[in-house]
């Protein structure tokens, strides 16, 4: 009471004397415009003092929701969109992590042993820290320490809050490309591992150095962000994967340009395409003193629909190196494993939460992938397919969560590929995020 009587106070000085003077000149017939004056008068105050109170108390400020809309306008999982859902002037910690065992099966499609030994990887533990500098400008991060003892860092960018249909960043950034790069948190995506397709044709987790802009119009969602280009020095026969430069001293002789558009006609219900289009020599891949360019392009359309307790998602990815007969020759790259000329890969996939529609925040989710990916679809004149990397990946499983924010997850993978040598494997994954 003492705060809002010092508030009305303070009003008072301002606001009371005009008032006092209008009713003096109308005292005979008062003004409903006064009345409306004082109304407003008393609401002032008390709003006033409420915010005096909290912070007398200590009470922190709350968070503002985050549409799912919103968040996917951002490009963010989650719990990578807290710093967002902060106020201004606020530190942010959110964080995820996953555990993966491994067991191979004893015998190849082929009869052949010499299976893996199972293996236990402590994957990743994340760590998302952000600060919320104003209303118009925010930093967020997220720091990764892969395998127990690799220290990443996965992201790191300003964001200028424009307006609510654009927001410009800059920093280390997450390419917009299919539907895991960005959303790679466990308790997101069906599977104890993320599927082969955006691993090896989009190679998640795809981060570079760049800037752009984001956000949304109606049901229209779009990135689009310039970047360092891959180093096509490190590309192989198993694709791209091993050029990602990840923030590190990035080579910058040459740039890319990705983005991507979101349409969703209905809450749940998303589709788009996504691209990137860049060199990747960065002035290292030389032959016969020319330096090669090695343009990449890469195109994925993906579809995800969430209903009912249904999940469906369902992906197609085309990439293509520009010399890369020469590529594979200045890298002394063997004739059987060159860099190929184009990759493709996609997969679709389907689940249903048996729980969906019980009063209860338990989910169990049985679900199945079909997925086909050849780094090696085709190589240039002079070079021969490695079979190995043209695979079928047949996956079944179940993702449990007690909670939104633990789950485990375990499958079998049926796995094929050309050359005959493809292995199959059981799955667990246990993960979490808040």
């Amino acid at each position: 009471m003492h705060a809002r009587y010092v508030i009305a106070v303070l009003l008072a000085g301002s606001s009371f004397l005009p008032v006092q003077a209008s009713a003096q000149q109308t005292e005979a017939h008062p003004a409903p415009a006064q009345d409306a004056q004082v109304d407003e008068l008393r609401r002032r105050v008390d709003v006033l003092a409420a915010e005096i109170e909290k912070l007398r108390s200590g009470e922190q400020p709350q968070e503002t929701p985050l549409s799912d809309d919103r968040r996917r306008a951002l490009g963010l999982a989650p719990s990578a969109a807290s710093a967002y859902r902060r106020a201004p002037g606020a530190l942010s910690f959110a964080g995820y992590g996953e555990m993966l065992l491994e067991n191979f099966d004893s015998e190849s499609e082929t009869g052949a042993a010499g299976a893996p030994t199972t293996r236990l990887d402590f994957l990743r533990a994340v760590l998302y820290t952000g600060y919320r500098f104003s209303d118009k400008f925010l930093f967020n991060s997220e720091i990764e320490v892969e395998h127990g003892n690799e220290i990443f860092v996965e992201f790191a960018y300003v964001d200028f809050l424009a307006s609510d249909y654009a927001t410009v960043r800059g920093g280390l950034v997450l390419l917009p490309l299919g539907l895991t790069n960005e959303f790679h948190e466990p308790n997101v995506f069906l599977g104890a591992k993320r599927p082969e397709t955006e691993s090896r044709i989009l190679p998640s987790t795809w981060r570079e150095n760049g800037a752009g802009i984001l956000g949304s119009a109606g049901i229209v969602n779009y990135r689009a962000y310039v970047t360092n280009g891959l180093r096509g020095a490190a590309f192989n026969s198993t694709g791209f994967r091993g050029g990602r430069q990840k923030g590190v001293n990035a080579l910058a002789g040459n740039l890319a340009f990705s983005g991507r558009v979101d349409i969703t006609p209905v809450p749940g219900i998303f589709g788009g395409i996504g691209f990137y289009n860049g060199g990747s020599g960065q002035e290292q891949v030389v032959l016969n003193g020319e330096r090669l360019d090695v343009g990449t392009q890469v195109v994925e359309v993906h579809g995800h629909a969430q209903l009912r307790g249904f999940d469906f998602r369902a992906l197609l990815a085309n990439a293509t190196v520009e010399d890369a007969g020469p590529a594979s020759v200045a890298l002394r790259l063997a004739a059987t494993a060159p860099i190929a000329e184009r990759l493709r890969g996609g997969y679709i996939q389907a689940g249903y939460n048996l729980f969906s529609q019980l009063n209860t925040s338990v989910a169990l989710t049985p679900y199945i992938r079909y997925e086909q990916v050849d780094t090696q679809d085709r190589v240039p004149a002079g070079f021969v397919r490695d079979l190995s990397r043209d695979g079928t990946f047949r996956t079944f499983g179940v993702d449990l969560k007690p909670i939104s924010n633990v789950v485990v997850k375990a499958d079998y993978q049926v796995i094929t590929n050309a050359a005959g040598t493809g292995r199959n494997q059981f799955n667990v994954n246990l993960g979490y995020a808040f």
